[in-house]
């Protein structure tokens, strides 16, 4: 797994469309043709990527808002944004955009 650290800022790919339907998101590429789904936890952590930018604030924000464990949210966040890196549809910056 890449280096992903609490201060890891993230930036949504603009050229990535997003569409929800029901709690749960599509991603698609259009660079690649690929698909990307999220279920209702990722559909969120994708939202607030623009709103928060750094990870820890991220986590911080899924820990208030669901029963879940701040180290467990931490887990499954970096495994998340890690995938969505390897897959080009996010990417770390310097600083987050708001």
């Amino acid at each position: 797994m890449a280096q992903i650290a609490r201060d890891t800022a993230v930036q949504l790919c603009p050229e990535v469309l997003f569409k929800v339907l029901d709690d749960e998101a599509v991603l698609l590429d259009p660079g690649s043709g690929q698909y990307f789904g999220l279920n209702e936890v990722g559909c969120r952590i994708w939202q607030l990527i623009p709103a928060h930018g750094r990870l820890g604030a991220i986590c911080d924000r899924l820990v208030e808002e669901y029963d879940v464990a701040a180290d467990r949210a931490w887990h499954d966040l970096r495994i998340l944004i890690a995938e969505l890196m390897r897959r080009g549809l996010v990417r770390a910056v310097a600083e987050p955009f708001h």
